[in-house]
């Protein structure tokens, strides 16, 4: 595996594994049209990766910065990878990629996305061919938005034009355009709800503890910054009807009913905010995730843990702790790159023989 930044890994049912290493999070994720790096990988074996679905896919043409706007910006290549942020396995075994459209500069500059950089793309694994390309209008991910994760319901009958199902998206952006993004998988339409409102924007003065020390945003270019990562980690119920979420720079978590995000009515908005539920505090997350009996998986980074939250009874416990086990994405210490590689994956069994959720078109 490589040993840049990397912030996704997914399974296939046959044990494929595929990881991404987005260029908004480190330079040296981002291609110059030169340099020897993909933004998705493939591992072939444990010490070999490939990019995927093919090398060319991952070099946009000239770079994935476009010198020729004032500023630069990222480039908005529709049918290329700019900047992948999420790698997300739906219940079809299907794998979908996350493009934010963003890179950073070798001198840390996030450039902003252009229509066609952000998107969301379909890959049949038994073909590897994309066989969905949905590009974000610049009115759902602006050019200081940043995609970051994203979860699948594949129900037939939630939707009233194709039948294909819904994603969910989280924008983090450290400009505070913090909201959800929810996807029509068949016709392709994209909205947002709860843009700036408190469940997805950062806590004010928030700061993490990292192995003991203070965790600061280097981007900021300050001596002392908290994080400014609004909703970051997404997961979906087991059955689908209700949506959690967490800012970054927050210690707690929100859920809302699924049916009121796919709203789209003229007061939508205004019953999906007053739909909002805080389910406490769950500790320093990025990554959210359900299992089949309907526990909610958090990162806690500051514990060198993750935690489960109980919707059952409202409770969140630690499910495993290891001093191995660690935090630092979109993180790191004032001016000193703690982060050593190689990296490892951990596989721990999910309690009451819980597995991964299933949310599948009807039969």
């Amino acid at each position: 595996m490589r040993a840049d930044y990397l912030t996704g890994i997914a399974v296939s049912s046959t044990g494929r594994m595929f990881s991404n290493y987005p260029g908004g999070l480190d330079p040296s994720n981002t291609y110059v049209g030169s340099n020897d790096v993909f933004t998705v990988g493939e591992l072939t074996s444990l010490t070999n990766e490939v990019a995927y679905p093919s090398l060319e896919m991952n070099r946009p043409p000239g770079g994935a910065i476009n010198y020729s706007t004032s500023p630069p910006t990222s480039v908005n290549y529709q049918q290329y990878l700019i900047g992948v942020q999420s790698v997300v396995i739906d219940s079809l075994d299907r794998l979908w990629l996350l493009d934010t459209g963003r890179v950073l500069t070798v001198d840390n500059v996030l450039l902003e996305a252009t229509y066609g950089g952000p998107k969301l793309i379909g890959v049949n694994l038994t073909t590897n061919a994309v066989f969905k390309t949905i590009v974000f209008p610049a009115t759902v991910a602006y050019g200081n938005s940043y995609l970051n994760d994203v979860r699948f319901d594949l129900r037939s009958n939630i939707s009233d034009s194709s039948g294909e199902g819904f994603a969910y998206i989280t924008d983090s952006s450290s400009a505070g355009h913090n909201a959800l993004i929810i996807v029509d998988l068949g016709s392709g339409e994209s909205w947002r709800h709860l843009g700036l409102t408190k469940s997805v924007r950062i806590e004010s003065q928030f700061l993490p503890f990292i192995w003991g020390q203070p965790g600061y945003y280097t981007q900021a270019k300050r001596s002392y910054s908290s994080i400014p990562i609004g909703a970051d980690g997404i997961a979906l119920s087991a059955d689908g009807e209700t949506l959690y979420w967490c800012p970054l720079a927050s210690r707690y978590m929100y859920s809302a009913p699924t049916t009121k995000l796919r709203a789209r009515g003229d007061a939508s908005e205004l019953l999906t905010q007053q739909s909002v539920v805080n389910n406490g505090q769950k500790g320093v997350s990025d990554g959210l995730e359900t299992d089949s009996n309907g526990m909610i998986y958090a990162g806690n980074m500051e514990g060198n843990a993750i935690n489960m939250y109980n919707p059952n009874n409202g409770t969140t416990l630690t499910f495993v702790r290891d001093p191995r086990i660690n935090w630092v994405d979109t993180t790191t210490y004032p001016d000193i790159d703690m982060r050593t590689p190689p990296f490892a994956l951990f596989k721990a069994k999910l309690p009451n023989g819980g597995s991964k959720v299933s949310l599948l078109p009807s039969k």
